[in-house]
């Protein structure tokens, strides 16, 4: 099977409605637009209504993805379904979004690799269609950050925003596909970006509720330079493996967390602004939907071409990091 590549033809994404700018959230805690904007990047994100759950996106994008790519649910062999805010603990996400559309032959699971978890799941995705297991493969991004975001937190809640991108991906020959995949973590690190309370170290009560270790804690200056470094070497790595250098990307895909940390990772890499994808401004982090967003808006508006090569590179908490390289 080693001639065998997994390719993605076909990509959706799938949105909140509500916008969240940062004008409101000077209403609701102690920051400014300024300050967001330059320590960030981010103007605006989208959030989940009270009645919207994880599956609700990964549903429609998944939809999108498979008339994107002339696919029928009943084609899918396997639905992968990269998220750190499952609706609940079980039945996972991949067996809500299975039953959802009809794919009644395909098996289904979660895979939890928080931000870096789109590239993961490439890596997953990758391995089950060279090995010959399976054919045709739905891999989904899809979070609700804000649903455990503390929001009297001024230094974590401006960043996040909530999103699904959904890949088919099928085992097809020639030139085009995955052609490397590259991950890396660090569990010893795990404290600097954690929710500590909700699972079965501390299960929920009201005392869970009152500290509101429920949300997201973060030491940003300690994954700031977690994220450069390991991004830094993620991407590296990915292109030795697929035997390429920087000067055959097309275009790479960063982690869509801070504009700062985009930056430092492309002038470290030594890679022009013209060939890097932000479209942060508009959605902020929205953890494993970022990176495949990011690939469906970039593929859709005409920045990736068939035969361009492109880079995905992601960090997250875990610690998590990974790159892809993808020839289109």
């Amino acid at each position: 099977m080693a001639d065998l590549k997994a390719r993605i033809i076909g990509t959706g994404k799938a949105l909140p409605q509500k916008i969240l700018t940062n004008a409101d959230l000077e209403k609701m805690v102690q920051t400014t637009d300024e300050w967001i904007r330059t320590r960030t990047g981010i103007l605006e994100r989208r959030i989940a209504s009270s009645a919207e759950a994880t599956s609700d996106f990964a549903v429609t994008a998944a939809r999108i993805a498979l008339d994107n790519a002339k696919f029928s649910p009943l084609d899918i062999d396997l639905i992968i379904v990269c998220t750190c805010t499952p609706d609940m603990l079980f039945p996972s996400v991949g067996c809500i979004v299975q039953s959802a559309i009809g794919a009644s032959r395909a098996a289904a699971m979660d895979l939890s690799a928080a931000c870096s978890g789109f590239v993961y799941g490439l890596a997953t995705a990758k391995s089950f269609i060279e090995s010959g297991m399976y054919k045709v493969i739905l891999l989904i991004g899809t979070d609700t950050l804000s649903k455990i975001t503390n929001w009297e937190d001024r230094s974590t809640c401006v960043l996040f925003g909530d999103g699904a991108g959904a890949a088919i991906l099928s085992a097809q020959k020639g030139e085009s596909g995955i052609l490397s995949v590259y991950l890396g973590s660090d569990g010893t690190r795990s404290d600097i970006l954690k929710v500590p309370g909700g699972g079965s170290r501390a299960p929920l009560c009201a005392d869970v509720l009152n500290s509101k270790s429920h949300t997201i804690h973060m030491d940003g200056q300690e994954v700031y330079k977690m994220a450069v470094e390991n991004m830094v070497a993620a991407s590296q790595q990915a292109l030795a493996l697929a035997h390429l250098t920087q000067e055959d990307l097309k275009i790479i895909i960063p982690h869509q967390a801070n504009l700062r940390i985009i930056n430092s990772v492309a002038k470290r890499l030594n890679i022009k602004e013209d060939k890097v994808f932000v479209n942060l401004q508009k959605y902020g982090n929205m953890s494993a939907a970022t990176t495949i967003i990011a690939l469906d808006e970039a593929q859709k508006s005409g920045v990736i071409s068939q035969g361009d090569v492109v880079e995905l590179v992601a960090f997250g908490a875990g610690l998590t990091w990974g790159a892809a390289i993808i020839r289109w």
